[in-house]
């Protein structure tokens, strides 16, 4: 979803055109590619124009997939993910996806119906009734917005995009009442204007050059906001021989640079890099504890000097700073080189090479070779994006690892930390970035959340890998109980004969040991490029 020149005059629809046409019109006219949802008598109308669109409509098997999806879109190909749903049941299995997306920062539109607007809040029993629909969206959702008739649509979904544009991304939701739906949309066709993106604020940014040009241990802490902005990052950080330390959502910047820092900033080794330095300057992070304390120790590293630039003024208030400066990573850095003078290089690249070496033997050898599995997969497969879930080998790799490409690496074991991610996630990664492969990393546990989800990638026809660790438990929970001394109950869920469910959902089927060389093999040996494949790793 984007600008589209259409904002400053009408939008041409047929004569008697409906509010649920002109909303796919408004959808068609802004960039949107592809809905994913699942129909519903509630959503009759939403679909009326859908078919004679140009977009595209995927179904998952569950509301839930349709949110992971859209996520998965999003992250790969940088364009908000768009979703369909009904009322009731539509709308709360799609929650979790929304939370993930909060969590991670993630632009998901989610439009719903809901009941007629002379129903709401009466309690009549009617289907798919909740008591408060927009009540319980807004609690989650970035922005919610009820439409009351049919001149609001418009001014409403561009309230949306600009809130999409203009602040933190994440999860925006509208919902139409099914009388409101079907209504004729009549004159209200008059699109918005987009506004202007405002400025960083110059003074602040003479203020951070300042403090940079004038540090002598700088490092540099490179978070999700930074997709947008890998040169002038790279720049940024050779201007200051600094090194960049990357949380989970920045993997995959400046891969191979010397400088950069591909593990997570929890580690003993990490914590020492920042403190010893005189100044951190944070870049698109919220600084959250499942990046800078995942041990749960209470306590985020010491950060001295702390700079932070961030879109989200709530976030930068939460973590104070020297300097705070509200702002898109993408926007501020340019700004920031313009008045920053280059420095000689003062031994950048030789501390952070051995950042890089003390951080990765800090890992157990379980993780250490976990990590040579990830790298085994993105060295036989470059260029690929890899969708994890909370299973172990991601675990291991998000304390260690550096991806080859920027959007390349995602998945759902921090943050909200939602179970069966990877699989619909990976589905909308191969759609919002067809020329990559995609690989699906996923444990048997989290995988049985979202199974069903893997016909889509069949009828499809997306060559998705789906690589399941099978060893038939919640592996890591099981670990926690045992190390709380609590004796270990419900981890061992059993999983599904997987070759059989391959051959039931029409998919190569390979079996593999866990080791970087067999896996390695087992990714070059599948034999079909235009359809699915399932990897089993028998643990």
């Amino acid at each position: 979803m984007h600008s589209s020149a259409l904002l400053d005059r009408d939008l041409a629809l047929p004569q008697g055109s409906s509010v649920g046409e002109a909303l796919v019109a408004w959808l068609e006219a802004h960039g949107v590619e592809l809905v994913f949802g699942i129909p519903g008598v509630h959503t009759v109308e939403m679909y009326r124009g859908l078919g004679r669109s140009s977009i595209r409509h995927i179904t998952p098997r569950h509301e839930q997939g349709a949110g992971f999806m859209a996520d998965g879109y999003a992250r790969a190909s940088g364009k908000p993910g768009v979703a369909f749903v009904i009322t009731g049941p539509g709308v709360t299995n799609i929650l979790t996806p929304m939370g993930q997306a909060r969590a991670d920062s993630i632009p998901m539109v989610v439009i719903s119906g809901v009941n007629e607007e002379r129903h709401l809040g009466r309690g009549l029993g009617h289907l798919h009734e909740l008591p408060d629909q927009h009540g319980l969206v807004s609690t989650l959702a970035c922005q919610s917005d009820h439409v009351t008739n049919p001149q609001d649509l418009f001014p409403a979904l561009e309230g949306l995009l600009d809130r999409l544009q203009s602040g933190r991304p994440g999860p925006v939701h509208l919902q139409v009442p099914l009388d409101v739906f079907g209504q004729a949309f009549g004159d209200a066709g008059q699109m918005a204007e987009t506004k202007p993106q405002a400025h960083p604020d110059a003074d602040q940014v003479a203020r951070i050059a300042e403090r940079l040009q004038a540090a002598k241990r700088p490092v540099l802490v490179a978070g999700g906001g930074c997709l947008g902005a890998e040169a002038d990052l790279t720049a940024l950080a050779e201007a200051l021989d600094a090194p960049v330390v990357q949380t989970i959502n920045a993997r995959g910047l400046m891969h191979e640079h010397p400088l950069r820092i591909p593990a997570s900033p929890s580690l003993t080794a990490v914590k020492s890099l920042f403190a010893e330095a005189d100044l951190v300057l944070a870049l698109g992070t919220e600084l959250g504890p499942t990046d800078f304390d995942i041990y749960n120790t209470g306590h985020l590293p010491e950060l001295p000097g702390l700079i932070r630039i961030d879109i989200d003024a709530a976030q930068l208030a939460r973590h104070p700073a020297e300097i705070a400066l509200q702002a898109k990573v993408e926007q501020a850095l340019p700004v920031l080189l313009d008045v920053l003078d280059p420095r000689a290089p003062q031994g950048g690249a030789e501390q952070a090479a051995k950042l890089r070496h003390a951080a990765r033997a800090e890992l157990s050898p379980e993780y250490q070779q976990m990590v040579t599995m990830m790298e085994a997969v993105r060295d036989t497969l470059p260029g690929s994006i890899i969708v994890g879930d909370s299973t172990q080998p991601l675990y291991a790799a998000n304390m260690y690892y550096g991806h080859d490409h920027a959007r390349g690496w995602f998945n759902s074991s921090v943050g909200y930390g939602t179970l069966g991610y990877a699989i619909p996630a990976a589905i909308g990664a191969a759609l919002g970035a067809p020329e990559r492969p995609v690989i699906c990393v996923s444990g048997d546990g989290g995988a049985q959340f979202t199974l069903p989800e893997m016909m889509v990638a069949v009828e499809e026809r997306l060559p998705v890998t789906f690589i399941i660790w099978n060893n038939a438990a919640f592996g890591e929970i099981a670990t926690a109980m045992e190390s709380a001394g609590v004796d270990v109950v419900g981890c061992s869920p059993t999983p599904p004969d997987f070759a059989l469910q391959a051959q039931a959902f029409g998919m190569e089927y390979i079996r593999c040991n866990a080791t970087p060389t067999d896996l390695a093999q087992a990714l070059k040996t599948r034999t079909e490029a235009t359809r699915p494949c399932l990897i089993e790793i028998r643990v």
